[in-house]
């Protein structure tokens, strides 16, 4: 068993843009882990509308603070 892993998770995360509006979209992050703890995020990334994967680097949508 080695102590440093690289793992890919993915999330849902509700995301904003004056646009658009409100999105729910599926983020998934490569990690490096050393004993099951995070340290580093190699890469982030998400879906389209149409599929097309996109890094989240270059994506204008910011991550949404909803009031209700």
């Amino acid at each position: 068993m080695g102590l440093i892993k690289i793992v890919r998770k993915s999330k849902i995360e509700d995301r904003y843009h004056r646009n658009m509006g409100r999105i729910c979209v599926q983020v998934t992050r490569i990690q490096k882990q050393f004993m099951g703890i995070p340290f580093q995020t190699v890469h982030k990334y998400r879906q389209t509308y149409t599929g097309e994967v996109k890094d989240c680097e270059e994506c204008v949508i910011s991550k949404a603070e909803l009031s209700y």
